[in-house]
């Protein structure tokens, strides 16, 4: 089967908006065993639209068709469907009484134009929109099926996991047997990952795929056949082997979600956090997930000195001595978040984020990174030159989630990170 995506749109087509629904879809099929063999993207004109349908039927099985389905004059999907296939846009007359009902339930007066959104081309079969007011729709063009679904991601996202992945399953064969595999990695570059892995032998019938994501580098084993799919697991655990600490998570997509998932696997675990350079970004990553509030207790952003002084009792002699961006600093934060609500465990980071404010001594890219538990601390000082502020402050909380990752795992969290490098780590022992 050759499956191919569409998205429509001017917005997507200039670069206005992040195209987040097609990564999305094709991180979704790959989970399925299932590869886009071509992703396309166009803009609202209506010959390129019935262009590109008429064009790209002729080659694929399934097309996705992504955006293009509201109520306004650029939204063309439907008519240029149409078009294409030679037939005239009809109403749909049961959508027409779900929308009225839909907007009545609302109490919403329902405008005229969103009576566009009942005209499907005919023949067409409408495909409920749970989340909407605009129906999706799949139609036979040429050798192709193609399956119309509206660009707002909550109700696309909803359609392609409820409606099109099993009207794929029913329609289409699944053929050759197909596994993946994913490796979340942390620290270390694309080429150096390469160059390691490549010293292993690469079985008959699985590839490899990269994709780097700071601060990530995500490692895809994909098998091909019974034959492949029986030696992928010993495969995957070489690679476990080889790469070591290198390795976050074999089930997330980020080193947050890990976290995040250990946190709610140890009931009655709580964590603070003290974060300065980061600005809350390490609070924000962890509450980006339902069930966060079990083990988050706080998060405080102790920009200048005098947060940290009243807010984590953090010794004014100290940030005199050492200054506000040092290992000794970062440990005073973390067992000042930590004591505040006698947490378990508490993250700190402070830092030199940039691109201004750095010096010989600590020059931009600095970073103090503490992780405390009510007997230890362990800090280590970082150099993340030559980044962007967020990225400073993006590889800054991964590394801090790292810290108590391992921590968690009842691993040493101090690792050396070949891409992090850093300037000084210990650990020093202390008692709630």
């Amino acid at each position: 089967m050759l499956l191919e995506m569409i998205s429509t749109g001017e917005e997507v087509l200039s670069g206005q908006i992040v195209d987040t629904n097609a990564a999305w879809f094709a991180d979704c099929m790959m989970g399925l065993g299932i590869e886009l063999s071509r992703r396309s993207t166009v803009g609202d004109r209506m010959d390129d639209l019935i262009s590109l349908f008429r064009e790209r039927s002729l080659t694929a099985d399934l097309i996705l068709v992504n955006g293009g389905l509201g109520p306004t004059s650029d939204d063309l999907s439907a008519e240029a469907a149409a078009r294409a296939a030679g037939v005239a846009l009809v109403e749909h007359r049961q959508w027409r009484s779900h929308l009225e009902a839909w907007f009545s339930k609302r109490g919403r007066t329902m405008a005229a134009n969103n009576l566009k959104q009942c005209l499907l081309p005919e023949g067409a079969v409408l495909i409920d929109n749970p989340a909407g007011s605009a129906p999706g729709f799949r139609m036979q063009l040429n050798r192709a099926w193609l399956f119309f679904t509206p660009g707002v991601p909550v109700e696309f996202k909803q359609m392609v996991s409820e409606q099109f992945v099993p009207f794929l399953h029913q329609q289409f064969s699944r053929g050759e047997a197909t596994r993946l595999v994913k490796l979340l990695t942390l620290g270390h570059g694309e080429s150096t990952l390469a160059n390691s892995i490549d010293t292993l032998s690469l079985p008959t019938g699985i590839t490899l795929g990269y994709r780097p994501s700071p601060p990530h580098v995500e490692i895809k084993i994909f098998a091909r056949g019974d034959a492949a799919i029986a030696q992928q697991d010993g495969y995957v655990q070489q690679l476990q082997t080889l790469l070591g600490t290198a390795i976050v998570s074999t089930r997330c997509a980020s080193i947050a979600e890990e976290v995040h998932l250990l946190l709610l696997a140890r009931p009655g675990t709580t964590l603070a956090l003290a974060e300065s350079c980061s600005g809350g970004m390490l609070s924000s990553q962890l509450v980006d997930f339902a069930g966060s509030s079990a083990y988050l207790q706080h998060s405080v952003v102790s920009y200048s000195n005098a947060a940290k002084e009243h807010l984590l009792g953090v010794d004014a002699a100290l940030l005199a001595q050492f200054g506000a961006v040092s290992a000794e600093t970062a440990i005073a934060m973390a067992i000042g978040a930590r004591t505040r609500l006698d947490s378990d465990y508490a993250l700190a980071i402070t830092g030199i984020a940039g691109p201004d404010g750095g010096s010989n001594d600590k020059p931009v890219g600095t970073v103090a990174i503490a992780l405390c538990d009510r007997i230890q601390s362990w800090v280590q000082v970082v150099q993340l030159s030559q980044r962007s502020r967020n990225l400073v402050r993006t590889m800054s909380c991964a590394v801090a989630l790292d810290m108590l990752r391992r921590r968690l795992l009842g691993s040493d969290p101090l690792v050396t990170y070949p891409f992090v490098p850093a300037g000084r780590a210990y650990r020093e022992e202390h008692r709630a």
